[in-house]
C-alpha cells in the first residue's frame, strides 16, 4: 500500500487475483466479491460451503456495524464447527440443535441466544440477498430458555467499601474508575457511553450521547449529584480519560478486594433504573435510558404490592 493507494489480493482454490483501488473500503468490497466467485465458479449456489458463506457475511456485512468486532470473531469461531463444512443448501435443523446441545455445555443459554440470533441473521442474508438456501433451517430450532433477569444490586454499605478501596484522588485511574461507577447509579449510562463523554457533550444539566447501544444519540437529564461527580473530575477528554475494558478492569479490581461477591459493572444500570422507576413514569423513564420497549423496563420495575396500595389511597 503506498499513499492513496491501497492493493488487493485474492487467492482462493487456485485462483489468484490482484488489483489496486483509491480507498481501503473499495479494495475490501472487491476482494470479497472476487472471493465468492472464485468459490462459486462452476458450483449450484446452494454447493457453497456454510463455512464460505460465514466468512463472505464477515467480509461484506459485518463491517457496516458497530457490532463488528464482535461478530467477527464470533464468524470465525463458527467456521471451525462441524456444520461450516457443510454446503449451506444441504444444513438441516438437527445440524444446529447438535451444535445448540455442545454450546450449552461451554457458555450460558444467554450467549448460546446472542449466537443463534447471529447465525440466524446470515442465513436469513444467504436466502433474500444471496438466493443460496430457499430456508432459514434455524428458524425449526428452539432457542434455550432465557435465563431470570439479574437481581443484583449493590447496597449502600458495598459502594461505601468499594469507594474507601478506590480511594477519591481522581488523578488515580482506579478511583476514576470507581467515580465511573458512581456516576453510572447516577444516570444509569453504560461503561462505554460514561467512556466516551466529553465536557463539551454536558450542557446546562443534560449530557447528549452520540454513539449508543441502540445505534440513536440520546439525552441524558443529570442530577445533582451526578454534575458533583463530573465537578470533582480533573481536566481529561475524554472527561473520565478511560477506556471501557480500563473501566471494567479496574472496578473488578476494586470489587474484588473490598470484598464483595457477584456485582459487575453493568449492574449499575439497574440499580440506577430501579431508582428512577420511583420519580419517572414508564415514557419518561425509557426516553431517559434509551429502552424502546418498554416491556424491557417491566425487568426493572420492583415497586411492592403494599406501597402499590398505598398510593391507592
Amino acid at each position: 500500500m503506498s499513499a492513496g493507494r491501497w492493493r488487493a489480493e485474492v487467492a482462493r482454490s487456485g485462483v489468484r487475483r490482484s488489483k489496486i483501488f483509491a480507498s481501503k473500503q473499495a479494495a475490501k468490497d472487491w476482494a470479497a466479491r472476487q472471493e465468492y466467485l472464485i468459490l462459486n465458479d462452476d458450483t449450484k449456489p446452494g454447493d457453497v460451503l456454510f463455512r464460505d458463506v460465514l466468512e463472505r457475511y464477515a467480509n461484506e456485512v459485518s463491517p457496516k456495524k458497530r457490532g463488528e468486532r464482535w461478530e467477527v470473531l464470533r464468524l470465525r469461531r463458527f467456521e471451525a464447527e462441524a456444520f461450516a463444512a457443510t454446503p449451506v443448501a444441504k444444513l438441516a435443523p438437527q445440524d444446529f440443535a447438535a451444535w445448540r446441545d455442545k454450546r450449552l455445555g461451554e457458555v450460558a443459554p444467554g450467549s448460546v441466544n446472542r449466537e443463534m440470533t447471529l447465525l440466524s441473521a446470515v442465513l436469513t442474508v444467504a436466502r433474500k440477498e444471496w438466493g443460496l438456501i430457499d430456508a432459514n433451517p434455524l428458524s425449526d430450532v428452539r432457542k434455550p430458555t432465557k435465563p431470570p433477569a439479574r437481581e443484583r444490586l449493590p447496597t449502600s454499605g458495598e459502594i461505601d467499601r468499594m469507594l474507601f478501596v478506590a480511594g477519591e484522588d481522581l488523578t488515580n485511574a482506579t478511583a476514576r474508575a470507581f467515580h465511573c461507577f458512581r456516576f453510572a447509579l447516577e444516570t444509569a449510562m453504560r461503561a462505554g457511553e460514561i467512556a466516551r463523554l466529553r465536557h463539551e457533550d454536558v450542557t446546562g444539566r443534560v449530557a447528549r450521547l452520540h454513539h449508543t447501544k441502540n445505534g440513536h444519540p440520546r439525552d441524558v437529564p443529570l442530577s445533582k449529584a451526578a454534575l458533583a461527580l463530573i465537578e470533582a473530575l480533573p481536566p481529561l477528554d475524554p472527561m473520565f480519560g478511560l477506556e471501557p475494558r480500563q473501566i471494567d478492569a479496574l472496578f473488578r479490581k476494586v470489587r474484588d478486594k473490598a470484598g464483595v461477591k457477584g456485582l459487575v459493572f453493568h449492574d449499575s444500570r439497574a440499580y440506577a433504573i430501579v431508582r428512577l422507576s420511583k420519580k419517572l413514569d414508564v415514557l419518561e423513564l425509557a426516553r431517559m435510558v434509551g429502552h424502546k420497549d418498554l416491556k424491557m423496563l417491566m425487568v426493572y420495575y420492583r415497586v411492592s404490592a403494599d406501597e402499590l396500595a398505598s398510593r391507592l389511597d
